[in-house]
């Protein structure tokens, strides 16, 4: 993607990003793009902040409510979604604002880190999760702890997920996780 201007509103949970979001878009009378791993899937309005059409303000949100949640989504998904949403942004003469949580979302999208499919392992991923739910939580943290003692120490054991994703990205890039310092 060529270089567009982007506001990014990033940072830990709970830390006022939505309302800050939301003052910028209707001060710059633009639209606001969420990168939320979470706020993605229609079922999942408990726990993931996801504002209602009252705290929008009106303001345009794009990327909230897209998918069932048995419907697989990653990193290199949402980088293809958010460039198509950030060019139609744009393309109206708008600066799009980028709100979310989701550090590896937003560290792939704005520093173009391709995490397309060819970097994934589908039997990889699998057998990661088998011992997770084998193990426990702790365990597959352990696991990760092993690989990449920064990583570990920024995701929470209880967050699977994360976990889980940092360690397949070890294994088949041969990297640490931390060094994209977007967990």
């Amino acid at each position: 993607m060529s270089k567009i201007p982007l506001i990014v509103v990033c940072g830990p949970t709970a830390s006022g990003k939505t309302a800050l979001s939301i003052e910028i878009a209707k001060e710059y009378r633009t639209e606001v793009i969420s990168a939320d791993s979470m706020q993605v899937y229609r079922q999942m309005s408990i726990g993931t902040a996801k504002p209602d059409e009252e705290e929008r303000q009106g303001i345009v949100h794009h990327m909230i409510d897209i998918l069932n949640v048995d419907q697989p989504f990653n990193v290199s998904d949402f980088c293809e979604m958010a460039h198509r949403e950030i060019y139609s942004v744009y393309e109206k003469g708008m600066i799009p604002v980028l709100v979310g949580g989701t550090g590896l979302y937003i560290d792939s999208l704005v520093n173009d880190i391709d995490f397309s499919e060819s970097s994934t392992d589908a039997l990889l991923r699998e057998n990661i999760e088998k011992f997770a739910h084998e193990n426990g939580a702790a365990a597959v943290h352990a696991m990760l702890a092993d690989l990449d003692a920064d990583a570990a120490a920024a995701i929470h054991p209880n967050n699977v997920k994360r976990v889980i994703r940092a360690i397949e990205h070890i294994k088949l890039t041969g990297e640490k996780f931390s060094n994209y310092k977007s967990n």
